[in-house]
């Protein structure tokens, strides 16, 4: 279907113009019922678009900055692989007070989301001590040293608290004013502990030393094991420490 499904949002919705969405999916900016908006086209099943757009929606209703679901005209969420969402204006973090505001911003997904159910088809970071494979991660294409690392890293998280993480608090994705932080691209949340969210510049969050170094140790495991084998997964999974 495509984009021919714009249609569901309205037969005068248009597409306006390329936005920066990552490799996954296809992000343009769109005009529906006359105003701007956001519209996100992917391969995403529709159990993994009805886990996203339910928690997007939750929180915006909770007062958080989103990019919020909006309803095609049969009031349907997605359709084709589309997501029309709300347009969020704003920049980067730039300050040290700009990435502390970004930090208690994201404890407040975490608690807002205590004990969310698993995005279809993931596995959080201590599942994938016993599991092999998760969505994008498959422990199976890497060597055994470096999923023994992956695991050792994820081993020092395993019995805490779960809720939804972001996933990808990276500049690029955090929209700033001066009176709310944004929160775009929400492609790699899951359930997991919410450290991992947490690893941020300038520890801005305030973690005790040994709680960031878990934190670093999980999320720089994660990453490589994410994008398992370029360039980067490969610089990630030295940062894991040795077994």
């Amino acid at each position: 279907m495509g984009w021919e499904a714009l249609r569901y949002w309205g037969e005068d919705s248009t597409r306006i113009e390329p936005l920066a969405g990552g490799v996954a999916n296809d992000v343009w900016s769109v005009r529906v019922g006359g105003r701007l908006a956001v519209g996100r086209l992917g391969t995403r099943s529709d159990a993994d678009l009805a886990w996203e757009t339910e928690l997007l929606q939750y929180l915006d209703r909770a007062g958080l900055a989103v990019p919020a679901p909006i309803p095609a005209t049969d009031g349907r969420l997605f359709a084709g692989g589309l997501v029309v969402m709300t347009y969020l204006d704003g920049g980067p973090p730039e300050t040290r007070d700009d990435w502390r505001r970004v930090a208690a911003t994201l404890r407040l997904l975490h608690r807002l989301t205590q004990d969310w159910p698993q995005r279809p088809g993931w596995r959080s970071s201590v599942d994938l001590l016993h599991a092999e494979s998760g969505t994008k991660i498959d422990l199976g294409a890497m060597p055994a040293e470096g999923v023994a690392r992956c695991r050792a890293a994820w081993a020092r998280l395993a019995g805490r608290p779960t809720s939804v993480v972001h996933g990808d608090p990276n500049p690029g994705n955090i929209r700033m004013t001066a009176d709310r932080v944004g929160l775009i691209d929400w492609d790699e949340s899951h359930a997991d502990v919410p450290d991992l969210d947490l690893v941020l510049p300038g520890n801005a969050a305030g973690l005790e030393d040994t709680a960031y170094d878990i934190a670093a140790q999980a999320s720089a495991a994660w990453e490589a094991a994410v994008c398992w084998d370029d360039d980067y997964s490969v610089k990630r999974l030295a940062e894991a420490r040795p077994v």
